[in-house]
């Protein structure tokens, strides 16, 4: 297990997708600016390494629905896109800031399903991506939530940052991607609701019964996607010639665990298949 782990080592782009519920203090769903800041402070150190990173953070509903006073999540699909438009533009100002003071340069990147779908849109962002990557920058990537409408999802949205992350890691040739979630990564039943449901470290395929113990668990609530979705990105994440590890968001110092090829987290080992379509999964 350790010598599969160690190949974590030789990673060189990686993509790493943290969720509103890693990003807000639970008890006021403000924003934790101690943890954005310990974020990005690690993110920065991992390019000063000579790695690549991209970020994909959720967080924008969530922080705009904050500044406008809302308590919940809302349902009416133009006030969510209001409470994208306003929170977007907070989270990136934040980011911006952070990312300055350990001069730094954070990029905002927003993606629709119809860009990735479209040949020529994709490899206008897949250009896009390598050309901010090639200046030093840290594109912080998310779903375009104010134009992409819920009564046409199946056409327009990609449902959760889980997917989108992978969706990212695909077209830019990542080599690994790390989702930072609620829990420690994935069991083989819901560890919340289930105390004998028993942790899986290592997964080399993704079966039909792998597939069907991703059930959608999450139950924050600022949060969208649970195990099922991040299953979802694993499928596109590997077939893509990326390993993806799901981790606890709360403690930011796995990421570092993981770059040194510590056993930390559930690793979903890539298996590039030259024939994978990428617009079949999404």
């Amino acid at each position: 297990m350790n010598s599969v782990r160690e190949i974590i080592k030789d990673k060189k782009r990686i993509v790493i997708k943290i969720g509103s519920s890693s990003l807000m203090h639970e008890s006021t769903g403000r924003l934790n600016l101690m943890k954005i800041e310990k974020l990005v402070r690690i993110l920065v150190d991992i390019k000063n390494s000579g790695r690549e990173v991209v970020l994909v953070s959720s967080g924008a509903i969530a922080v705009g629905r904050n500044s406008i006073g809302l308590q919940e999540k809302p349902d009416d699909l133009p006030v969510k896109q209001a409470c994208a438009a306003i929170g977007q533009a907070k989270l990136m100002m934040v980011y911006q800031k952070i990312f300055s003071e350990y001069n730094s340069l954070a990029a905002q990147v927003l993606l629709t399903k119809n860009t990735i779908l479209n040949d020529v849109s994709r490899k206008n962002a897949e250009n896009t991506f390598n050309e901010l990557l090639k200046l030093g920058a840290v594109p912080i990537v998310n779903e375009n939530d104010s134009v992409s409408t819920s009564e046409i999802e199946q056409v327009q949205t990609f449902g959760d940052n889980d997917r989108l992350s992978a969706i990212v890691a695909s077209i830019i040739g990542a080599d690994l991607l790390i989702l930072l979630s609620d829990i420690d990564g994935m069991y083989t039943d819901d560890p919340k609701a289930n105390p004998d449901a028993e942790f899986i470290s290592y997964v080399e395929r993704i079966d039909e019964k792998l597939i069907k113990m991703g059930k959608s668990t999450s139950s924050s609530n600022v949060g969208t996607g649970g195990m099922a979705a991040k299953v979802a990105a694993a499928m596109i994440a590997t077939n893509s010639g990326a390993d993806m590890v799901i981790t606890n968001g709360n403690r930011l110092e796995n990421i570092i665990g993981i770059l040194n090829g510590e056993d930390i987290g559930t690793l979903f080992l890539n298996h590039k298949n030259e024939h994978f379509e990428l617009k079949e999964l999404i």
